[in-house]
């Protein structure tokens, strides 16, 4: 199970801790924040990212992909980290045991 620790600024699955970047941190506990909420790509760069991000929109794509490798069970199949079409991401929690 996936585990986000805000205060700590640690994400582990399994126990183990990832070894996040702070950017692709940064995006996880801005999503995980708020679950279920959809995030714009612009939303994610002002919020998570900072005013002085210089990238692209969609360089924010590039954090989510290399954050979906290192957080999911199968990145090609996202479960945590889930693309809504057309507007941005959400966090879907981890089920309860």
């Amino acid at each position: 199970e996936l585990v986000v620790d805000l205060d700590a600024r640690v994400a582990r699955r399994s126990g183990a801790a990832l070894g996040l970047t702070p950017r692709e941190f940064a995006i996880l506990a801005h999503l995980a924040s708020s679950p279920g909420r959809c995030f714009t790509r612009e939303e994610l760069i002002a919020r998570a990212l900072g005013d002085d991000f210089g990238g692209f929109d969609r360089t924010v794509d590039a954090h989510v992909k290399n954050l979906r490798q290192k957080i999911e069970p199968d990145p090609h199949s996202p479960r945590y980290v889930v693309t809504v079409h057309g507007i941005g991401y959400r966090f879907e929690p981890p089920e309860a045991p």
